[in-house]
């Protein structure tokens, strides 16, 4: 379960995976734009977009805290792209746990609340607070910025794999 200096441990593949997965269904809110929302994903994923975006908060969360748990035995980033593969991997984290809390902000601030999973967890309001909808703004922005990171980070994976031919996707797959 624990990482190794030679590969991550399987705690650290599911939260890899399977937050992945999630990452791409949040993506899929781009499907709002085809057709005002009126279509299959729109319909059926779509809707989910605040709950699962509170689990991921809730498991990037739990997955910061393994990672830090786990940063003594974890493989080494080496080479002379290491420091730019650290920066990289920070920028996916930060803003892994902050397009959530923006989201949130962006509803309450709205004065819509916070429903998750069928569960009110903040109530409407008729006002809103302004300068949480003012923040919450950057939603969307910092979602774009987020997308870029992903690509990247899915380019240096090719990258290692196909041209460099090194073991770094198999420590994340086997």
């Amino acid at each position: 379960m624990s990482d190794t200096p030679e590969r991550y441990g399987s705690l650290s593949r599911w939260f890899h995976w399977g937050m992945a997965i999630l990452i791409v269904w949040q993506f899929l809110k781009i499907g709002d734009l085809i057709n005002e929302g009126e279509h299959w994903i729109g319909q059926t994923l779509v809707p989910w977009h605040i709950s699962i975006g509170f689990l991921i908060l809730i498991l990037g969360i739990v997955r910061v805290y393994w990672a830090i748990k786990q940063s003594a035995h974890r493989p080494k980033l080496s080479g002379p792209l290491a420091p730019l593969a650290r920066i990289g991997h920070f920028l996916l984290y930060l803003v892994m746990l902050l397009l959530p809390v923006l989201g949130i902000f962006y509803m309450v601030g709205k004065g819509y609340g916070l429903k998750v999973f069928g569960m009110q967890l903040i109530e409407r309001s008729e006002t809103g607070i302004a300068w949480m909808a003012s923040v919450g703004s950057l939603h969307a922005p910092v979602a774009v910025l987020f997308l870029l990171l992903v690509i990247g980070h899915i380019g240096a994976t090719f990258y290692h794999h196909f041209i460099l031919r090194d073991d770094t996707l198999k420590r994340m797959t086997r």
